[in-house]
């Protein structure tokens, strides 16, 4: 009987812990390593890089009611430049966390950056539809360098400078889009569209060079071969999902193609589960996925996401809607993202504190606080909505709360998953952070267009649906809650009886 590849063995290191990863690195490494200066280069380079992917997000919000006009298309086909990002972003963060684990994660990052730079080119040069779409599906999937970035430090640091590392890399998600989003107007306001894209460019360059001479290899490894069909299966039972929650205000709710494509996309995931189960090298290792800890906070995530898109989906239109309708705050796109630009200065302040509070109480208590916070800040906004600097309260509210939150989650799943898994297993929690802010989009944005009034024969969310909107996520922050109450406050240590043989070379 073939050995099954799970099984910790001396040359298979399935079980290492933070101290044991040191270990596995030569005694080279291991004492450039152990220096300051070093590892704060290490953390400022994938903080970089972080934020470089979550900037992709958010890069064409302020071209997005030009790009029909722009590239000589449909309104419909021009929503797929956004949705092709979502899709390639929540299909390659698990697989390239998945490859990072077996071949090297510092080798996966260096190539998620060269085709996020190819996507930057790709679309510079395009007047094209289909080939900016092929260019922002090459950008979408450098979204995975995050959750990478992540378990590349906890290969890598040492165990004291850990947590505020975790979660500064984590934050970045957060931080990128948030800070990002004015420069991106600044440009398309002044500048041509191109330059939007040839500005990514350069940046992936930049992150590409710094990965390659500051970041080391980490020679921990994971063995077995990787799950070709259960990538194929992953990626169309997401994609069915996506599909039909991001197109199903579009497509018509009860429309025979999103029905298909929404129970189509369950039925491939309950199979592609069954086959995971059975197979000796899964792409997502189930069995370890269902553990409470790892599912609570993967539930606690699609609620975090939620909240955090509904900020991001929500304010500026009411900021931007005109004060004709008695509702709108009259701003212009460039002012309305400065206001959302607090909600990510505040994430990266407070990411320190918030590793702090997790070391301390532990990191379940963090995504509590997270949580709570989230949800006062939007029940406090039912009855702000009136002036600018509300929109700025409630924005740095959420900010607030995120910070939190997008800090222990990586910490409660690394805490809980083996040391060779982390970054399929936080490439995971991204995808459920992304299907959170997916259904976001999809039930806000029917809210507001639902419930509208005719302004300059335009039509403008009425106050109702605002509220609406800030009540829903207030509830939903509130779930996760719930959810992250029922995680364990001390996650099983994972430790080998001995330090094993590093597997792979330098990548």
């Amino acid at each position: 009987m073939k050995p099954d590849s799970r099984i910790p063995t001396e040359a298979s290191p399935r079980d290492l812990t933070v101290e044991d990863s040191l270990g596995v690195l030569t005694e080279r490494e291991r004492k450039r390593l152990t220096k300051p200066s070093s590892e704060r280069a290490i953390i400022a380079t994938l903080a970089f890089t972080g934020l470089i992917a979550a900037f992709m997000q958010t890069l064409v919000t302020p071209i997005t009611p030009q790009l029909p006009l722009l590239l000589n298309t449909t309104a419909s086909n021009a929503t797929w430049i956004l949705t092709a990002t979502l899709l390639a972003a929540a299909i390659s963060t698990p697989i390239s966390g998945r490859l990072g684990d077996m071949f090297g994660k510092r080798r996966m990052v260096l190539i998620l950056l060269v085709l996020l730079l190819a996507g930057s080119v790709v679309s510079a040069l395009s007047n094209d539809v289909l080939v900016m779409i092929i260019g922002r599906v090459l950008q979408g999937t450098g979204l995975g360098v995050i959750a990478l970035g992540v378990s590349i430090l906890r290969d890598v640091l040492h165990p004291a400078r850990l947590g505020a590392a975790v979660a500064l890399v984590s934050a970045t998600l957060g931080i990128g889009g948030a800070v990002g989003l004015p420069v991106s107007a600044l440009i398309a306001q002044n500048l041509d569209w191109h330059f939007l894209f040839w500005l990514a460019g350069l940046l992936a360059l930049v992150a590409l060079v710094l990965v390659f001479l500051v970041v080391p290899v980490s020679t921990l490894r994971t063995g077995g071969s990787f799950d070709f069909v259960g990538a194929i299966g992953f990626a169309i039972g997401l994609v069915g999902i996506l599909l039909a929650v991001s197109k199903g205000s579009e497509w018509g709710w009860a429309s025979p193609v999103t029905l298909g494509m929404l129970g189509g996309g369950v039925l491939v995931l309950v199979l592609w589960g069954l086959f995971e189960l059975r197979t000796s090298n899964p792409l997502v290792d189930l069995r370890i996925a269902a553990r409470r800890p790892v599912l609570l906070t993967n539930l606690a995530s699609i609620t975090v996401g939620f909240a955090f898109f509904a900020s991001a989906a929500v304010l500026p239109q009411l900021l931007e809607a005109p004060t004709s309708t008695g509702v709108g705050l009259g701003q212009s796109l460039l002012i309305a993202s400065l206001c959302l630009m607090p909600s990510g200065l505040v994430m990266f302040f407070m990411s320190p504190v918030a590793a702090r509070l997790s070391a301390a109480r532990g990191p379940r208590t963090s995504l509590v606080l997270g949580g709570i916070i989230i949800a006062v800040g939007y029940a406090l906004a039912i009855g702000l909505m009136t002036e600018v600097w509300h929109a700025v309260f409630v924005a740095t509210a959420v900010g607030f709360g995120v910070g939190f939150a997008y800090a222990a989650m990586p910490t409660l799943i690394m805490h809980a998953v083996p040391a060779t898994e982390t970054a399929a297993a936080n490439g995971l929690n991204s995808v459920m952070r992304s299907l959170g802010s997916t259904v976001a989009a999809a039930v806000l944005g029917l809210i507001l267009s639902s419930n509208v009034v005719i302004s300059a024969g335009h039509p403008i969310p009425t106050q109702g649906a605002f509220q609406l909107c800030f009540a829903i996520a207030a509830a939903v922050a509130l779930l996760g809650v719930v959810a992250a109450f029922f995680i364990p406050r001390r996650e099983p240590a994972y430790r080998s009886t001995s330090i094993p043989q590093a597997v792979g070379s330098r990548a």
